[in-house]
């Protein structure tokens, strides 16, 4: 069985371009939706891959309609190739039920590994040219050394205990006794002793 899926990015764009090629083609059945492909939640597109059994294929006007990435679009026709349901794309002449179609897609494949790979190097290096000018990763600190310096001197006062301090700067106890770690303040001075 022949079956077609069809996909605009809004409500505005038409879908009848699409349609019409692929009833024009043989398709028998046709799913439609109108979403973004960068939507992960395509209801449509999931039931027609449910629809799908051995022996049928899934046809597209063009291959962007199907993948929100050249990584997604691999993946799922890698997941039909599996289930034995072949794969075609009108516009670019692609079918995988031939060898030209397969090579084609194994060399989209290897293509997309190569994306993950150069993404993966490109941060690494990225970190450790970031670690070289003395930047650290992660998240900014919620207590700057001025706000460490100012928790320390609250913290002096006997009456303060460490729970009023957090509180008044809006973090746990724990973020807070991390940054008088962090900055070198005593975590229990003599004049900071039975303040928790």
């Amino acid at each position: 069985m022949l079956i077609g899926y069809a996909r605009v990015s809004t409500q505005d764009q038409n879908s009848e371009l699409q349609l019409d090629a692929l009833t024009a083609a043989g398709c028998e059945q046709i799913f439609q939706e109108k979403l973004s492909g960068k939507s992960r939640e395509r209801p449509e597109l999931e039931t027609c891959l449910k629809v799908l059994r051995p022996g049928d294929r899934l046809m597209v006007w063009r291959l962007d309609r199907l993948g929100r990435s050249l990584t997604d679009l691999v993946q799922i026709v890698h997941d039909l190739e599996l289930r034995k349901i072949g794969f075609q794309s009108l516009t670019e002449s692609i079918d995988t039920g031939n060898a030209g179609g397969k090579l084609i897609f194994h060399l989209f494949a290897a293509l997309a590994e190569f994306e993950r790979n150069l993404i993966k190097e490109r941060t690494i290096a990225g970190l450790a040219a970031a670690r070289a000018r003395g930047r650290k990763g992660g998240r900014k600190a919620k207590l700057s050394k001025s706000d460490t310096r100012k928790v320390a001197a609250m913290l002096s006062d006997p009456i303060m205990t460490k729970t009023e301090v957090a509180k008044h700067f809006g973090v746990t106890r724990v973020t807070l006794n991390a940054a008088l770690e962090r900055d070198g303040y005593p975590q229990n001075p003599v004049t900071l002793q039975n303040k928790e």
